[in-house]
């Protein structure tokens, strides 16, 4: 494997056991392998955060360019949405 790098890792004696077990039935050839997939399963979720935080600093920024809060009349909102979703019915249907 080009690029390895070793490290040390400390699991909870029910973490190696449940290691040694996966790697006994053989659903991983190695104990490297299981964390090798970890580590996968932490980096895509770890991107997905770093990109979710991303979009909501955009939305943050887009909010804030969009000058000041002004009042909501909500009975207005609700006939408006109200409209809209019998729109849309009718075209669905």
């Amino acid at each position: 494997m080009p690029n390895v790098e070793k490290m040390s890792l400390a699991l909870t004696a029910q973490q190696a056991a449940m290691m040694r077990e996966a790697v006994g039935t053989g659903a991983y050839a190695t104990t490297s392998e299981i964390v090798r997939e970890a580590m996968r399963d932490w980096e895509a979720k770890w991107l997905a955060r770093a990109e979710e935080i991303r979009r909501l600093k955009a939305l943050w920024d887009e909010g804030k360019a969009s000058g000041p809060a002004a009042p909501l009349d909500f009975d207005e909102l609700r006939k408006e949405a109200r409209a809209k979703l019998k729109t849309a019915s009718r075209h669905a249907g």
